[in-house]
């Protein structure tokens, strides 16, 4: 067989492999996708199940390393830090946001990196749900959960580390508590100086206060007939939440699709799409009681950036933070861009607080493919050197000289 012969019959066979790859997938995809969703794969053990609000904890595992987005592979750091940490995601998305593929899984990475690991799910809400609002979510629920952690874990000292609106509910907790036991919070894109302009949500915050005068008085009077509209008619059901979250990165959800098709005979791009599609699909539901709550005071008087929440007859005290604060947002986040995100340092009392800035859209910046080299890896370097086990306390030594003691006198 000549050198073309040759030639012409290898090109042959790897076009039949690339179409054998690219069919297997196709028919994998069209008729048996839940082969290719990967999310939800680390073990975990349940130690709260709650009506709706449940905890969970995620132990080493019997590896020695984990797989990593790149195809690299991280030892796993048997020694744990004191500190356990707790993550929190935001309302409307499912528990994979942390537990999304086991390459790209935030839970596995922190437990990897020497962290007891346990995340808070906030379960997937119903209509008989709506009434729940933020005072449930940040004090009441988030309360348990963290009882709960200490309960299990042995440690009074927590970090607590949340996505979105997962990092209000930190903010919000710690300015109603001020849980002297709250050693440090991580927040990523959670927003906050909502009068800056920037992003959809500070776009939407601003229309409220767009006028002054007798403007004033229509936004009294919207106040008022939120306070006491039913919840019920403020839901978000679940495909309004899908929407939102997709619109975050419109062009993305439009070309995934074109991605798809050009990268059909590579599995493990395809079990990407697929999970992540996946993901996106199914949001939650969203409870009026929040959407009320954030609607008729907290974002139309930009309460977060003066550091002062008022929600019912309770006052979050943001501004008495003192615990350690890392804060990100993504550079190219559309609804919570940095200039939002970024206002936190500005409000929190804490000696110890930074800002910082990574790639990535909303989402992209906590799942996307470059958020294990920056947020993760940043957050798990951050924590790491404020996780350590406080100095035991010393027994304070009597100041008193004791007196001598006096011999009996004797009876003559």
């Amino acid at each position: 067989m000549n050198k073309f012969s040759r030639f012409a019959l290898d090109q042959g066979l790897a076009l039949n492999q690339r179409m054998a790859e690219s069919t297997a997938n196709s028919i994998d995809w069209l008729f048996k996708r839940d082969t290719l969703i990967k999310s939800g794969r680390t073990w975990f053990e349940l130690v709260h199940d709650g009506d709706l609000m449940s905890v969970r904890y995620y132990a080493l595992p019997e590896d020695d390393e984990i797989e990593l987005v790149d195809g690299s592979t991280m030892a796993i750091q048997r020694k744990q830090h004191a500190v356990p940490l707790v993550l929190v995601p935001p309302l409307g998305v499912t528990t994979e946001t942390f537990d999304l593929m086991p390459q790209r899984s935030l839970v596995r990475y922190m437990v990897a990196r020497g962290f007891k690991v346990y995340l808070v799910d906030w379960g997937k809400p119903g209509k008989e749900h709506a009434h729940l609002g933020l005072l449930d979510y940040s004090r009441d629920m988030m309360g348990v959960a963290l009882d709960k952690v200490r309960r299990h874990s042995g440690s009074q000292d927590l970090s607590m580390m949340g996505w979105c609106m997962g990092g209000l509910f930190c903010l919000l907790y710690q300015g109603l508590t001020q849980d002297k036991h709250l050693r440090n919070i991580v927040t990523v894109a959670s927003p906050i100086d909502l009068e800056t302009g920037k992003g959809v949500i500070s776009m939407v915050a601003g229309m409220a206060q767009a006028m002054d005068g007798p403007a004033k008085l229509v936004s009294n009077y919207s106040n008022l007939r939120l306070n006491t509209l039913d919840p019920a008619r403020l839901s978000m059901p679940d495909w309004l939440t899908t929407l939102v979250f997709k619109m975050t990165d419109p062009v993305g959800s439009v070309t995934t699709y074109w991605d798809l098709v050009t990268n059909l005979r590579d599995r493990k791009f395809v079990e990407s799409h697929s999970t992540t599609s996946d993901y996106l699909n199914n949001m939650l539901r969203y409870p009026g009681g929040v959407v009320r709550d954030m609607a008729a005071g907290v974002v139309n008087e930009n309460q977060l950036a003066r550091g002062r929440v008022h929600i019912d007859d309770s006052v979050a005290e943001l501004d008495r933070i003192n615990c350690n604060l890392l804060a990100f947002a993504g550079k190219t986040d559309i609804l919570v861009p940095p200039e939002v995100a970024g206002g936190i340092v500005n409000v929190v009392a804490s000696p110890d607080r930074e800002f910082r800035e990574a790639p990535g859209g909303h989402m992209g910046v906590i799942i996307g493919s470059k958020a294990q080299k920056a947020v993760w890896a940043d957050s798990a370097d951050w924590l790491a050197k404020r996780s350590g086990a406080r100095p035991a306390a010393r027994k304070k030594s009597s100041s008193k000289k004791s007196s001598p003691k006096k011999s009996p006198s004797k009876k003559r």
